[in-house]
């Protein structure tokens, strides 16, 4: 089980910034996001605290109007 793994946070020459997560993390069974083959991609909210070095991220979850 991999629950902890290196990863990095880059600038792309287009300004966008892209936070790389290792493929031994992600394909981890206990991994709280599941991407797949027939959903590439999956939304997710990034946070942080003002003076804390850390981020949070959790699953975006679309509010009901």
């Amino acid at each position: 089980m991999v629950s902890e793994a290196k990863g990095r946070l880059f600038r792309r020459k287009d300004g966008k910034f892209l936070l790389y997560i290792p493929v031994d993390l992600a394909e981890d069974s206990m991994f709280p996001f599941k991407a797949n083959e027939a959903n590439p991609s999956v939304m997710v909210k990034v946070s942080f605290k003002l003076g804390d070095k850390k981020l949070t991220v959790e699953e975006w979850e679309e509010e009901e109007t």
